[in-house]
């Protein structure tokens, strides 16, 4: 039998089903008396020690496994733990109520979740799906109940799941664990990226798969098409070892790319550049041959800790990318882009209804120069050591940009004073991903250095679209004529002031989008460093006339669906 879902990670896996085990847990509610609540509430405070290490002891295993941006995900579930108004209302369910604390946990955790349901916000939603992980391992301490260990499979096998959580996930071994299938998901999920991260073929959303498959059954993983076969034929099974074995032979293939120019055959040099969060990812990228940092992200920096990073601290790790790749090659550094769905709970920043379009990234530093400062001290004086440029999020306004530059001037001239050197001609961008400043790019390119867009959230505000929402997904649409219109325009507005334009959101690593961009005149493409190499190898067999003939054709289609369909088409002539 074949089932479709959701590519997650692509590849192809064979092999027996591992079924997760459903793990609801049952709680009973029972009086307390007045003596023993102040027990109760021990216990509590217990279980929540041993669920910090446990999470602790988790995201440390997923920092040298899976890397330190996805172990992040581990620092929100910490976070959860540490909200009082979680604990407080527990502790304050035990005494009110004088009940058992299992069943206050579970009480408390169901009001949080049915008012975050209430809720139209996908930050919501993430913290929602955090809080359901923390409330499972809280109950499991209190109840002294084991579950399956996933670290403890000892044959390679297809993990079969209603979901997986990221704790599940960081649990995993690749070299057992060698396919991922679930019922519910997407390819935003915590499982999804980390699925990715470890390069284990994925498909999630596949419903009722649960119901569908029995543990040991043979099953195949189509991790790039979507779909998975149950009980295959040997004809179906040779297939897809064929074709496991040709992905896996191009992947070596792609790795002979990593020291070569990434050059059309008609001699057009393009950039092929990396998004990192940090200097371990820095050397993913080093190591997958890119060009450069398109885009540092410096939050974090800020994240998973309890109280902001130094300027010392700041100046080691952006030294640290700069020398990775010398003075020849570009780092951009992202200012602080904290907001939104990052929280850094010791700023105390106010609860919003939206806070993807409220106070975060650039007017959160406009507001806390404090912050702010120390952040472009650490920068001016790591671009000593390469070439450093600066960037600056979510600006929406000429007012802001000023703004922010004249802080930048207070800062060198400060570090003048001191005789700190740093380069006095660092580059400063912005990125483009309000729609406000694509309409006005060519008034911003006269104020600029160069423009980086971001595709993630410029196509969402253009579209009126949540991403991360189910339901209104559909127009979430990258190659939607508007949000092209409005990046050729970006370009062309740049081009005219003799400034370069780079992409740093996740369409820049789009092989579909690839030639319509290069055909408009994209300069650099900031991208995960896994997708570098297979950028490259498009790029060195793409002419440039062919790509701006793509874009060409593409700019007179009306219809998402028609325009990709056309690229994949001529990519195949």
């Amino acid at each position: 039998m074949e089932y479709t879902g959701i590519s997650a990670a692509s590849g192809y896996a064979l092999g027996p089903a591992f079924l997760l085990q459903d793990r609801q847990i049952q709680v009973l509610k029972s009086e307390v008396t007045k003596e023993n609540l102040d027990s109760e509430i021990l216990r509590f405070e217990e279980a929540l020690r041993k669920a910090a290490q446990d999470l602790e002891e988790i995201k440390e295993r997923a920092r040298q496994t899976i890397g330190s941006e996805e172990a992040e995900i581990f620092t929100a579930h910490i976070l959860v733990l540490q909200d009082p108004e979680y604990s407080g209302a527990i502790k304050d369910m035990i005494r009110s109520e004088a009940r058992n604390v299992e069943w206050a946990v579970q009480a408390v955790t169901d009001q949080f979740l049915e008012l975050f349901a209430s809720m139209d916000n996908d930050y919501i939603r993430e913290r929602a799906a955090d809080l359901r992980d923390v409330s499972s391992r809280l109950l499991r301490h209190l109840l002294g109940i084991s579950t399956q260990s996933l670290s403890e499979i000892t044959e390679k096998v297809i993990l079969v799941a209603y979901d997986l959580t990221p704790s599940d996930t960081a649990q995993l071994d690749r070299d057992k664990v060698v396919g991922i299938v679930t019922n519910i998901g997407g390819r935003t999920s915590h499982s999804a990226i980390m699925a990715r991260s470890m390069e284990i073929p994925a498909v999630v959303g596949v419903q009722d798969i649960m119901e569908k498959i029995k543990s040991g059954e043979f099953v195949i993983v189509d991790g790039s098409e979507g779909k998975i076969i149950v009980n295959p034929t040997e004809d179906l099974i040779q297939l897809y070892k064929e074709k496991q074995l040709s992905y896996e032979a191009q992947r070596e293939e792609l790795k002979k790319l990593v020291q070569l120019p990434s050059m059309t055959p008609d001699g057009i040099q393009v950039e092929l550049i990396a998004n990192i969060g940090n200097p371990k990812d820095g050397l993913a990228a080093v190591e997958n041959g890119a060009e450069g940092i398109g885009l540092y992200r410096t939050e974090f920096l800020y994240m998973g800790r309890e109280a902001l990073p130094s300027e010392e601290e700041q100046f080691e790790a952006y030294k640290s990318v700069t020398e990775m790749f010398g003075r020849e090659h570009p780092v951009v550094i992202r200012s602080l882009d904290i907001g939104g769905d990052k929280e850094l709970p010791y700023l105390d920043m106010p609860k919003e209804m939206n806070p993807f379009l409220g106070y975060r990234a650039i007017r959160l530093c406009l507001d806390r120069t404090d912050i702010f400062r120390t952040q472009l001290r650490a920068i001016l004086r790591a671009s000593a050591y390469g070439n450093i440029k600066l960037m600056y999020p979510m600006i929406a306004t000429l007012e802001e940009l000023r703004k922010a530059n004249k802080v930048l001037e207070t800062v060198k001239q400060e570090l003048l004073a001191e005789a700190i050197p740093f380069n006095k001609g660092m580059e400063v961008g912005i990125m483009v991903e309000i729609p406000a400043v694509a309409v006005m790019a060519d008034r911003f390119a006269r104020e600029v250095d160069f423009f980086s867009i971001g595709t993630n959230d410029l196509i969402q505000y253009t579209m009126a679209a949540d991403r991360m929402n189910e339901t209104v997904s559909y127009l979430y649409q990258p190659f939607n004529l508007a949000v092209l219109r409005l990046i050729r325009s970006v370009i062309e507005s740049a081009h005219k002031e003799g400034k370069r334009v780079a992409m740093c959101g996740e369409m820049a690593g789009d092989l579909t989008a690839l030639p319509i961009l290069l055909g408009l005149g994209l300069d650099e493409f900031s991208m995960s460093a896994s997708s570098v190499l297979l950028a490259r190898a498009l790029v060195r067999q793409l002419t440039m006339k062919k790509a701006r003939s793509i874009a060409e054709a593409v700019l007179e289609m009306d219809n998402p669906l028609e325009i990709e369909n056309f690229v994949k088409q001529e990519m195949q002539c």
